[in-house]
């Protein structure tokens, strides 16, 4: 596929070339030769935990509208990680959480028409709720609390491969205490 922008020196459409000779995966243009390196994108999230019970979102937007998701999303410029986490907690569910713990870091792959897919490394904590109701805005349609024992039987509505091993991780983290 070829991407839907120009490149940044001479303007022309770029194009993605696949890893090779040692090098990874590129963006390059046909004309001045310019390279942008595919560099993974940094995301981070955070897992509400409502006794036995975790909040998940529908997805509002593409890719993968109207799948569930966990509140998070990417990275911005000087954002640490778990500021980063709560943030897109609170922009998507109007929640709030105080003490969280690190849960994992999961790879996955994010998909945008007209650019095509990119590696992301996402980075997960998990808190507890303690009050407050969440409301569904920015990328979400919908924000539900739902069973940890019922996971399994919504595999196939996740939105993102990692969800199936971050979601086993956080019912570890739940049955610690």
């Amino acid at each position: 596929m070829t991407p839907g922008f120009p490149c940044a020196v001479c303007g022309t459409r770029i194009r993605r070339r696949p890893p090779g000779g040692g090098r990874p995966r590129h963006l390059i243009c046909p004309r001045c030769r310019y390279v942008i390196y595919d560099y993974p994108r940094a995301a981070a999230g955070l897992l509400v935990v409502k006794r036995d019970e975790v909040l998940l979102l529908e997805r509002a937007h593409p890719p993968r509208a109207g799948c569930l998701d966990v509140p998070g999303g990417f990275v911005e410029a000087g954002e640490s990680l778990e500021a980063s986490a709560r943030r897109e907690l609170r922009e998507e569910t109007g929640l709030t959480l105080g003490r969280v713990d690190w849960l994992g870091f999961y790879w996955d792959t994010y998909f945008i028409r007209g650019f095509g897919r990119f590696p992301v490394m996402n980075f997960y904590w998990a808190g507890r709720w303690r009050r407050g109701e969440p409301r569904p805005a920015d990328d979400a349609a919908s924000a539900r609390w739902v069973p940890l024992r019922s996971l399994g039987r919504l595999r196939r509505r996740f939105a993102w491969a990692h969800m199936t091993p971050l979601l086993r991780d956080l019912a570890r983290w739940v049955a610690r205490g």
